[in-house]
């Protein structure tokens, strides 16, 4: 098997999950989540396109229904042993299968926690899982229960962080090495993602963001490439990833000259961030730090510019996104944690003008404070050569 902790890891997590389904009253909690799966017990695939799920019983027994394709890949990167096999054909029933697997688990009449907000689990499987399982079971929404347990990490977990958070830095200076009048944007994402690769480190949850002048307002990922200009500015959104763990950044670097707006934006978007960190800490909402962010954006008179939500937490996450709960938006009541992995991105867009300035950073919430994962200088980049 190829795992990546320890066995007195995997137990404690086991254990956590135990108590709060216990505490729910639940007989049994159905994983969809491919991120849960990952957490209790090491399985890394991206199998869970299909329909697979994930059992754990109020009495420790874990088991997976798959398709074959991911027989092995169990076998390889997890501790589950028993593991059943879904047949593909013109009529297979997974979810009828799922049933009978729970019934030989669980006895009648089960109370039963379903990941029913997953990407592992779409609308229309939904329905024939509830099918399946009506007059048998009684389903519970148990969306977020895994979520809250794996958004506190283990020492063991901060190390692949901390690796994480090298990884991104190597790939910015990768980047920022790179960056000149001229150059592709293919050969930055190359260099960036080389960069994450040759330190060991894995795919990301979701694709790095890239874009330049105009599609540098832009914040998610598009296909097509450019050349940069003589002047010109490129976004830029990445993380490093590390047994799937990440370490997010962000940074909008100029080509040439800067515009007085790019300045003024990016003197917002610092002493946003910088307000920020302070309230990553432990005892802060959420809420509070989208507050903080907020307050300086509106001040700056920046409030069309910015966004409604301001970071996220990371963890181990599959594709096809690497953001995790809590969100940092208006009066999210989640209160930070030591242990918490924090992004914190600062994006500003003004479309009249067509300026862009972003800057992120992550951030592990400790004690007595927080310890910067990601610690590049606030400083903006301008490359002219």
């Amino acid at each position: 098997m190829s795992l990546h902790f320890t066995a007195l890891e995997f137990a404690r997590r086991k254990n956590r999950l135990l108590a709060e389904m216990a505490e729910r009253q639940l007989d049994g909690l159905l994983m969809f989540q491919q991120e849960s799966m990952y957490w209790l017990t090491g399985y890394d695939t991206f199998g869970f396109c299909f329909f697979q799920s994930l059992w754990l019983g109020i009495d420790g027994r874990i088991a997976l229904l798959t398709r074959s394709a991911d027989l092995r890949q169990a076998q390889h990167t997890s501790l589950v042993e028993d593991i059943r096999v879904w047949r593909d054909s013109a009529h297979s029933t997974p979810q009828q299968q799922l049933r009978d697997m729970v019934a030989d688990l669980a006895g009648p009449a089960p109370r039963i926690g379903v990941e029913y907000d997953s990407y592992g689990l779409t609308a229309a499987n939904g329905r024939k899982l509830d099918a399946a399982f009506d007059g048998f079971a009684t389903l519970d929404d148990a969306s977020g229960l895994v979520d809250y347990l794996r958004a506190v990490k283990s020492e063991e977990e901060i190390f692949y962080v901390r690796k994480a958070g090298q990884l991104a830095l190597d790939a910015r200076q990768a980047a920022i090495d790179l960056i000149a009048p001229g150059v592709d944007e293919g050969e930055v994402l190359a260099a960036m993602q080389g960069a994450v690769f040759k330190g060991g480190g894995d795919y990301p949850g979701n694709e790095f963001i890239i874009g330049s002048a105009r599609d540098a307002l832009l914040c998610r990922y598009k296909s097509g490439r450019r050349h940069l200009d003589a002047r010109d500015q490129i976004t830029l959104e990445w993380a490093g990833a590390y047994r799937r763990y990440h370490a997010a950044m962000m940074e909008t670097v100029l080509v040439g000259e800067p515009y007085d707006r790019h300045i003024d934006l990016f003197n917002a978007a610092k002493l946003a961030l910088e307000a920020c960190a302070r309230h990553i800490v432990p005892g802060r909402t959420a809420g509070e730090v989208f507050t903080a962010h907020a307050e300086v954006m509106d001040g700056h008179g920046l409030a069309e510019h910015r966004l409604a939500a301001c970071g996220y937490s990371l963890g181990a996450k599959f594709t096809p996104s690497w953001m995790d709960p809590p969100m940092f938006y208006e009066a999210n009541p989640w209160v930070l944690e030591p242990g918490m992995v924090m992004f914190a991105h600062m994006i500003l867009m003004d479309s009249a003008s067509e300026t862009a300035m972003c800057l992120g950073r992550t951030y592990l919430v400790t004690v007595n404070g927080n310890e910067p994962l990601t610690g590049a200088p606030l400083d903006l980049i301008v490359n002219s050569r």
